[in-house]
């Protein structure tokens, strides 16, 4: 039996005992979703490099330790109020259970949050035939896992011509060593609502595994703007999923800051659907061993869709970086506005990053295009800053860091930005920056 074998029969024995803890035991509709799950995980086990879509990213560390849920919720409070952004609602989940006492919603009018386990329990018609629609257990097997694993989450709801007041901050927070923290959020954004949700990943313990899937559902000319910022520790190991489905007319953006754990995987896909609007914006930064990967995908299904994506990474020391953007136009897609760009920065030899951008296109009557570039430091942007009496280790920092803040820059949240570059300014340093 090969290592990828053993781990994944680990996670099976374990789950007999598990099993019956998680929420909606008695849903057959939910049963039947976890069985597709654990079926497939069973089959293949976690993701590897033979498969396409993870040629870039080896998961053989997750074989070196068998994660398990805990049940363990304390937590440093003054420690996760560094965390905790003003003027926001708040759902904390602690190793992927929601935690109401450490939560705050007072004051939200037409809009529903609540755990997903409690739901599962006392209204789970509301989350009937929803679940398992943005995404299938198929898709691959870390979805498949959390399809089977998840054990709570939170289900956001606004009403249709509904905005929230303010923006709402998920924080994932994992407070042990070795967890596996596996959550399941539901996101529903009717008719002609609007929202701005922040999701923020954090850990206190040293290595542990996140495992955390968004369906997010958008109605007809409905507004999401979603941002995550992966701060995870710095041992940890991540995967973090957001599958979208855009009714006409509604619009998604979603900024993704990659910062932190050593290994980390986060996908973003959405289907579009008539004059739908997709906009994606990322950076990764990368020092020592870590390894980010970003997936987006997106699906122009109808036409006079428009997406706009655009990310960076900043390599250093022996990090490795992957960015694999897809965007499909379907053979009814007629007019589509499709840009893609990707902006790599390596400061080191033994940097990395893998490019992969993909246009896959069933329609002449579109506008498409993409555009990548991979290089280092100008040395003639140094030297002009050195003419200005700026020492040649500044004049670099000041230019890494530029080319970083261009992404933060589009963050119009104030305080998550502060927060951003708090998190920035504290790893340049590693990076010689």
């Amino acid at each position: 039996m090969i290592a990828a074998e053993q781990s994944a029969y680990s996670y099976l024995a374990a789950y007999q005992d598990l099993a019956p803890s998680l929420p909606g035991v008695d849903l057959p509709w939910l049963q039947q979703l976890r069985a597709e799950g654990l079926s497939a995980f069973a089959e293949r086990g976690f993701p590897n490099i033979r498969e396409e879509e993870w040629r870039y990213t080896n998961l053989s560390a997750l074989n070196k330790t068998v994660f398990a849920p805990v049940a363990e919720q304390g937590i440093d409070a003054a420690w996760l109020q560094s965390y905790r952004l003003k003027d926001t609602y708040s759902v904390v989940l602690v190793n992927g259970r929601y935690v109401a006492g450490l939560s705050a919603l007072s004051g939200l009018n037409d809009v529903s949050v609540r755990s997903l386990a409690e739901v599962l329990l006392q209204n789970p018609d509301l989350v009937a035939g929803k679940l398992g629609q943005a995404v299938a257990a198929s898709e691959h097997n870390l979805v498949a896992f959390n399809t089977a694993w998840f054990a709570d989450g939170v289900v956001i709801e606004v009403a249709a011509k509904q905005q929230l007041d303010k923006p709402l901050q998920i924080l994932h927070v994992v407070t042990e060593a070795n967890a596996l923290a596996v959550s399941r959020n539901l996101i529903l954004v009717n008719d002609q609502a609007e929202a701005e949700i922040i999701e923020t990943y954090v850990g206190s313990a040293d290595s542990y595994f996140t495992v955390s899937v968004n369906e997010c559902l958008l109605g007809r000319n409905a507004g999401l703007t979603l941002y995550k910022a992966q701060l995870e520790a710095a041992k940890a190991q991540h995967f973090g999923g957001n599958y979208v489905k855009q009714a006409p007319d509604s619009r998604f953006a979603h900024h993704n800051f990659a910062l932190g754990s050593l290994l980390a995987r986060s996908d973003i896909h959405s289907d579009l659907d008539k004059a739908s609007e997709c906009s994606l914006n990322g950076l990764f930064v990368a020092n020592g061993r870590q390894h980010l990967d970003n997936h987006t995908r997106i699906n122009h299904l109808q036409p006079h869709g428009i997406s706009r994506e655009f990310y960076k990474g900043v390599l250093d020391n022996k990090a490795r970086g992957v960015f694999q953007g897809r965007v499909v136009v379907a053979e009814g897609a007629q007019h589509t506005d499709s840009e893609m760009n990707n902006r790599n920065l390596l400061l080191s030899a033994d940097a990395e990053v893998d490019t992969k951008p993909q246009l896959e296109i069933y329609n002449d009557d579109v506008k498409c295009s993409h555009g990548v570039t991979v290089g280092q430091l100008e040395e003639k942007s140094v030297f002009y800053l050195q003419s200005r009496g700026v020492d040649a280790e500044t004049a670099r920092n000041i230019l890494t860091f530029a080319f970083a803040n261009e992404m933060a820059d589009k963050v119009e949240n104030a305080e998550l930005k502060g927060l951003l570059l708090q998190e920035l300014l504290a790893r340049f340093p590693a990076m010689s920056l």
